[in-house]
């Protein structure tokens, strides 16, 4: 065991929470109408919850040890073998780092995963709905998906597709469960005829800048050492989110005439999502195109694709996670070369077979979250009703589902 890289993880792990809570919860409450900030922050917090006790009693195992390829066993349900008390033998170590440590990192990936998602339902989802929901799309959507992309005997992983920390795991999986349960759900009351404007700008930058600094955690930790790639991906999260500010900017300044402070938040998340999956793999230089592009590309699918679609994708988790996190993924095949400056192999025939690579796994974790997604909608629908009463909504969620509000009169 190597005490730095256990440090490092540790501290990435407790990074990674922050995203969770307070950046997550804090960044959709600001997003969030007044009368219904509280209800967007408990359903973050209640499946932030939910995940990480489900994956306790049976994520890890699933994920992460050996299987059949589309899951893992049962040798680690519990997390059985990963603790010992007294005189015990050590616990096992995964490269340099206690296997329980890698575990628990783990976890708060699978967490914020799950919690993304219910940003796209926001306003209107029912509080058990909204857990029942999670708990299901975690257990068909996001495990298998993580299996195949990170797992030793993944059906991704062993084909050669690259994904540093959660391009497609993360990011793409829940912009597309997202966008398939805002589609069931159904959109807002007065969703296309009044204002749904945030009720806290302030509210949500903080939020932003949690994410922002977690997100060091999240990207650096990837490396599950205190090495030179660890600096790498640091790095390239920096540059890649400041991209993401200025080219957000420019582009709202160009078409609208003014530069807006949701936007460039917005822009931040993008050139975050956008690098995620790239972060330890390719140069600085590269970060800086991919936090550009994925911003633009982010702006475009909250805007132009969102309209076309015609789905209350209400924090478009779909439009800035999912069409960023595609950017991402198949330009980590772009940039993986030698040629361009990353750590790959060199030729134009090894940069387009990668390319090929993500594009498939774009495409298998775009299709397996999206019906995984549907499934779970239909099967909480059906048990519980995932859409609140109209006069309770009108009320608004904080008061009707929590009895609280977030600002008393």
């Amino acid at each position: 065991m190597d005490k730095s890289d256990l440090v490092w993880t540790m501290i990435s792990t407790l990074l990674v929470w922050l995203m969770c809570m307070p950046g997550l919860a804090l960044f959709y409450g600001g997003l969030a109408r007044k009368r219904h900030a509280l209800s967007v922050m408990t359903q973050t917090l209640g499946v932030c919850a939910l995940v990480v006790v489900l994956w306790f009693f049976y994520g890890y195992s699933l994920v992460f040890t050996e299987g059949f390829g589309g899951l893992g066993g049962w040798s680690r349900l519990g997390l059985a073998g990963l603790y010992q008390g007294g005189d015990a033998a050590p616990l096992p170590l995964l490269g340099t780092i206690p296997e329980l440590l890698f575990a628990l990192f783990q976890a708060t990936f699978a967490a914020i995963t799950c919690g993304l998602i219910t940003g796209s339902m926001a306003e209107r989802t029912r509080f058990g709905a909204a857990l029942a929901f999670a708990g299901l799309w975690f257990t068909l959507g996001y495990m298998p998906i993580a299996h195949m992309v990170w797992a030793g005997d993944g059906w991704l992983h062993l084909r050669g597709a690259l994904d540093f920390a959660g391009g497609t795991v993360v990011h793409i999986s829940a912009g597309a469960a997202g966008l398939i349960g805002a589609r069931w759900v159904g959109p807002r009351l007065g969703y296309g005829r009044e204002a749904m404007l945030p009720h806290s700008l302030p509210l949500n930058l903080t939020g932003a800048a949690l994410l922002w600094v977690g997100w060091f955690g999240f990207n650096g930790g990837s490396a599950l050492a205190a090495n030179e790639q660890a600096v790498l991906a640091v790095a390239n999260t920096l540059l890649a989110a400041a991209c993401g500010v200025l080219a957000w900017a420019l582009a709202e300044r160009v078409l609208k005439g003014r530069a807006s402070l949701l936007g460039a938040a917005s822009g931040a998340i993008a050139g975050l999502v956008g690098i995620t999956p790239a972060a330890g793999l390719v140069s600085p230089g590269a970060a800086l195109v991919i936090g550009t592009l994925a911003s633009w590309a982010a702006l475009w699918g909250v805007s132009g694709l969102k309209r076309r679609l015609g789905i209350d994708d209400a924090f478009d988790v779909f439009g800035i996670h999912a069409v960023g996190g595609i950017v991402g993924a198949i330009l980590t095949g772009v940039f993986y070369s030698a040629d361009l400056g990353g750590p790959g192999p060199a030729g134009m025939d090894a940069l387009l077979l990668q390319t090929w690579l993500q594009i498939e796994a774009v495409l298998v974790s775009l299709v397996w979250a999206s019906v995984s997604a549907a499934i779970c909608a239909w099967l909480v629908d059906r048990l519980l009703g995932l859409r609140i009463a109209a006069d309770e909504e009108r009320q608004g969620l904080d008061s009707a589902e929590h009895g609280e509000t977030a600002y008393p009169d």
